[in-house]
């Protein structure tokens, strides 16, 4: 494929509008992420940190380096650091209560009667939220790994998800989760950081997965969480990947979303809202 002819420029420190939207445009074709052009400054900023990683000399051959055949792991990289990844444990903490109180009893009723049961991270990053999952489920019923039951966690960002496989958090980001579940699921390594506990880790499986390629499972959920992911998506996307969420949904399975999202589409694909940006498949009554 013919590369667009970019103009040449001399500063390493300037973007052109040209060479942004080009290599923006690489970047939301693969991820579905949309970049305002008022963000021009802090893409620049950290393509620039990349570009002096790799010794190269301008913005216009680091565009070229990445349309090259062995430019498909920087790929890669540049999707990390054009990624946003903000979380904390028990972020928005009235899905946690929702969670707790509304749907899980019955999840968990499901699975010590040999049901099988299903939660989705989608859009894990360091994996505070699935680890806030995991500790929700556990507070209820602390022998539920012997059951049929498991979280997935999932991001596209590999950088992010080895972050969350390993639990190693600052104890500033630990010291927000409720005294009880800290004592319980943490322990301080004396440096500074707190790694969470097995019982939490063996409940959930990490994977790198992005939500504009094909999904590698079949299974459905009772629970997805993806929230402040999809807001970065243009209307279109968004959509799509709402309903397709929605089809992976077990009836009467749960969608929590972010603080600033709607599921604009929701009648249509099925979705009822029953809370603060939590929403309820259709299915029989149970």
């Amino acid at each position: 494929m013919a590369l667009p002819k970019l103009q040449l420029q001399t500063s390493i420190l300037e973007m052109n509008d040209q060479l942004f939207e080009a290599i923006t445009s690489m970047v939301s074709a693969e991820t579905g992420i949309q970049f305002l052009p008022e963000k021009r400054t802090l893409v620049q900023a950290r393509i620039s940190k990349r570009i002096r990683t790799l010794k190269i000399s301008n913005f216009e051959d680091y565009y070229a380096f990445l349309n090259s055949a062995e430019g498909a792991t920087e790929r890669k990289s540049l999707v990390s650091v054009l990624t946003t990844n903000v979380t904390r444990f028990f972020r928005e903490d009235h899905h946690f209560d929702h969670l707790k109180t509304e749907v899980l009893p019955d999840l968990i009723k499901r699975a010590r009667n040999g049901g099988r049961v299903r939660l989705w991270s989608a859009g894990c990053s360091s994996g505070e939220e699935p680890y806030s999952m995991a500790m929700s489920v556990l507070s209820l019923d602390r022998d539920v790994a012997q059951y049929d039951f498991k979280i997935l966690a999932s991001d596209l960002d590999p950088v992010v998800v080895t972050k969350a496989q390993a639990g190693i958090y600052r104890d500033s980001s630990v010291q927000t989760v409720p005294a009880p579940l800290n004592k319980t699921y943490f322990t301080s390594n004396g440096d500074g950081t707190s790694t969470v506990s097995d019982k939490l880790k063996e409940l959930i499986a990490f994977r790198e997965l992005n939500l504009m390629h094909p999904w590698p499972f079949k299974g459905s959920f009772d629970v997805i969480f993806c929230r402040n992911v999809v807001i970065y998506f243009d209307a279109p996307t968004s959509e799509k990947v709402w309903a397709k969420f929605a089809e992976r949904l077990q009836p009467n399975g749960t969608l929590f979303v972010g603080h600033s999202e709607r599921v604009g589409n929701a009648d249509a694909i099925g979705l009822n809202a029953v809370g603060v940006t939590a929403y309820r498949k259709s299915g029989p009554s149970v």
